[in-house]
């Protein structure tokens, strides 16, 4: 099983006064010891952007360097690419959830999500949820 890794877990990961360290932490633990369903890792080029933007905001240039050098390297990890496909289903779904505070990020990601039929997220972002997607930890 495939699972969609999201901004809000890949800073709970690299920020220790994050309020979901302890709990990413932990998650990423299971994930490692294969006790999960979930043998690979997703995130999009978009969520990259938002993380790599919050880590350097926050915890300076050479984290969000390190992170990116060692997700870019990683084996476990998939960074999946917004085409103008997935853009036109992202737009589609923005458009039509006035009555929610998605980002537009949030809605490429359930459009990529879609599209890679990934029904399961990691992450600490009501948003997953509300639009009826499974969310863990």
């Amino acid at each position: 099983m495939r699972l969609f890794v999201d901004t809000s877990a890949l800073v709970a990961l690299e920020d220790r006064d994050d309020r979901n360290h302890s709990a990413a932490l932990e998650y990423r633990e299971r994930l490692r010891e294969g006790k999960t369903p979930f043998r690979s890792l997703h995130t999009s080029n978009y969520v990259m952007d938002e993380t790599l933007t919050l880590l350097r905001l926050h915890l300076g240039h050479r984290v969000a360097v390190s992170f990116a050098e060692s997700v870019k390297s990683s084996k476990a990890v998939k960074v999946l690419w917004i085409n103008s496909e997935s853009d036109a289903v992202a737009w589609k779904i923005f458009r039509a959830h006035e009555d929610k505070d998605f980002s537009y990020t949030d809605c490429t990601s359930f459009a990529l999500m879609e599209k890679e039929a990934i029904s399961s997220a990691f992450v600490f972002d009501k948003h997953f949820t509300q639009y009826g997607l499974k969310t863990l930890p």
